[in-house]
């Protein structure tokens, strides 16, 4: 079964997700590599793939170093069937 880990950034989490963005990167990157993720990536806080100043809003897990960096305000974790592709 797969999940979608959805999170909800706290306000104003820029400064601090970008200090902890290359320990949460390369955490994706091991459970990459045990073949625990199909995908992964952030929702920009405004329709670019550089939103700058307007940051992001959320992205993803209790283990993830943007939890114990206080980035995040809610996770959702849900089970998810793909469909496509």
């Amino acid at each position: 079964m797969l999940y979608a880990i959805i999170a909800t950034d706290v306000a104003n989490s820029l400064e601090k997700r970008l200090s902890v963005r290359p320990a949460h990167v390369e955490r994706l990157k091991q459970l990459q590599a045990q073949g625990r993720i199909v995908l992964a990536g952030p929702h920009p806080a405004v329709d670019s793939n550089d939103p700058g100043d307007a940051g992001f809003t959320g992205s993803w897990a209790k283990a993830d170093p943007y939890v114990a960096a206080g980035v995040y305000a809610d996770v959702v974790i849900k089970p998810f069937k793909q469909v496509l592709p």
